[in-house]
């Protein structure tokens, strides 16, 4: 079976809802339904299966599609050297809109670079910072979150607030319309810059028996105009979410 495209924002929109809670040390496996709005003209709104991998230790971690090691990690500071399969495409033969059939495929990729996180009594600053490796968009992703964590014996819930930065050759890749696709299919061609798109966040999470938890992550995102403003878009916003439940052995 081939994987799934999941038609929203890239990577820190889909992986950072995997890996945006506090993990305890160890290996943790469950199971997880992901539900992504398309931004898409023709394309609904979809859910997936998703396995829940989670390994944390000393000096490496796996959270589902990222994998990290760690440069410098301390109770308040954490940086890593990451790498994650970003699955965010587009396949046209998914698409309900005729002129929408027309246009190529774009693909996912691996994405790699760093992440840094620091935690203090007044909440948690998040960042990520990757690359296309495999040569689809060389395009770079950037992301910076505030996130304040609220928690009681067997819960948490954490709210954050934050901002996605794509750059040019991203958005040209999963957004753009080229010259020749333009007249296939009749849309007006279009080639993006660079954008911030700002979004809000939360997870939940509630330790429901010994050694289980069911969790829920959801994040709400504004498109920028560089994203709303192409013709393969019919969307100001999108929006992930994801709940399941895991086992920690």
């Amino acid at each position: 079976m081939k994987a799934p495209y999941i038609k929203t924002l890239p990577l820190a929109a889909v992986v950072a809802m995997l890996c945006q809670s506090a993990h305890a040390e160890g290996l943790s496996l469950g199971a997880a339904a992901l539900g992504s709005t398309s931004v898409y003209r023709g394309d609904n709104t979809r859910f997936y299966p998703a396995p829940v991998i989670d390994y944390q230790g000393d000096s490496f971690y796996v959270h589902s599609l990222l994998a990290g090691y760690y440069l410098w990690k301390d109770p308040q500071n954490q940086l890593s050297v990451v790498a994650a399969y970003n699955p965010f495409g587009f396949r046209p033969s998914h698409s309900d809109d005729d002129q929408m059939k027309r246009l190529d495929k774009r693909h996912g990729t691996l994405m790699a670079g760093l992440s840094y996180s620091h935690n203090a009594e007044w909440g948690t600053i998040r960042s990520m910072l990757t690359g296309d490796t495999l040569d689809q968009s060389n395009g770079i992703v950037g992301d910076l979150a505030y996130l304040y964590a609220f928690k009681g014996d067997k819960w948490a819930v954490v709210p954050g607030v934050g901002v996605m930065w794509n750059s040019a050759n991203q958005n040209k890749y999963y957004y753009g319309i080229s010259s020749s696709e333009s007249r296939r299919s009749g849309l007006d061609s279009y080639k993006p810059g660079d954008s911030f798109n700002p979004y809000v966040e939360v997870s939940a999470r509630y330790s429901f028996a010994p050694q289980w938890q069911a969790f829920f992550t959801g994040r709400y995102i504004r498109l920028a105009d560089e994203v709303k403003d192409s013709p393969m878009v019919d969307k100001s916003y999108t929006g992930v979410v994801m709940t399941g439940i895991s086992y920690t052995f």
